[in-house]
């Protein structure tokens, strides 16, 4: 497009600019691609970390229960579970519960005193494996009821 310029008295020529160039709408797809796949990434560990958090707080419900069922038996019941070597934990068909599989274990730590782990396992919805484990002692004189987690 071409003017006139009055002061020089000759021909002025200027570009005129009438939408984007290639390169600057390929910048800004680039730049769009990254800020979404950035966000679909976070979104991506935030809910993987929500799921992990819901089952943990659901095996720890789940494990506390037991711990809970075995505080109720006595010193021979304890004495008996522990020589049938029966690991198994029968986990209730609850909500969400039904992915987690629990095992038992009992060890004499002294003569009046044995500890009992209650382990549980599950896949989270990313198939990784995880476990948590609860911890206590079990006294023949009566303390029991301290127990604690262990990730």
């Amino acid at each position: 497009m071409s003017i006139y310029c009055p002061t020089i008295a000759v021909m002025c020529f200027r570009e005129v600019r009438r939408g984007f160039t290639l390169v600057e709408a390929m910048v800004a797809a680039i730049v769009l691609v990254l800020g979404i796949t950035t966000a679909i990434t976070t979104l991506q560990y935030g809910l993987r970390a929500l799921d992990t958090a819901r089952n943990l707080t659901a095996a720890s419900q789940v494990m506390q229960s037991e711990i809970e069922r075995l505080r109720l038996k006595s010193w021979a019941q304890i004495q008996a579970l522990q020589d049938a070597h029966d690991t198994a934990v029968a986990v209730e068909s609850g909500a969400g519960t039904a992915r987690f599989t629990c095992q038992r274990e009992i060890r004499d730590i002294k003569t009046d005193m044995k500890e009992i782990v209650i382990m549980a396992s599950w896949n989270g919805m990313d198939g990784r494996p995880h476990s948590a484990r609860l911890m206590t002692r079990y006294c023949r004189s009566g303390l029991n009821d301290y127990y604690y987690t262990v990730h």
